[in-house]
């Protein structure tokens, strides 16, 4: 079975590798893993501040995940899992799709402008020639029509 893991965080494209990976997922049999990673500095402060914080970012990862996990369940019969990770979230990413077996396919989101594809793409294109799995990349201005027609 070919899972998809796309990457959950405040980023506009993010809407858009969601819909790919449950579209995809969808079509093809398979289902979707959503992986949001929290940055170890968010917490760089006395042991109950940082403790705290911690439990706050969680709730907010899993408020988040709830609304697109609905949207797949609902418009897709999807239903995703979280994993919720610390640390760095290019090796994060990279650790994840080593650790399980059965991702298949990596998805992100592009962001457009003038900042590039954004810092988690740029990272990992240097790792692409290591990744176990192919990574796809969704250009975040792409419409939904364009999304379905193409999925």
């Amino acid at each position: 079975m070919r899972k998809f893991l796309v990457v959950l965080d405040d980023s506009k494209e993010c809407l858009n590798a969601m819909r790919f990976a449950a579209m995809r997922a969808q079509h093809t049999g398979g289902e979707v893993e959503i992986l949001s990673v929290i940055p170890p500095d968010e917490f760089n402060h006395w042991i109950g501040v940082g403790t705290l914080m911690r439990e706050e970012a969680k709730e907010r990862i899993h408020a988040h995940f709830e609304v697109f996990a609905k949207w797949m369940r609902d418009k897709h019969d999807i239903d995703p899992r979280l994993v919720i990770r610390e640390g760095n979230v290019v090796e994060e990413i990279l650790n994840r799709v080593q650790q399980s077996g059965e991702i298949g396919v990596l998805v992100l989101g592009a962001a457009s402008g003038r900042g590039g594809p954004g810092p988690i793409i740029s990272q990992l294109m240097r790792e692409s020639g290591t990744l176990p799995v192919p990574m796809t990349i969704v250009p975040g201005e792409m419409s939904k029509e364009r999304l379905e027609a193409i999925t």
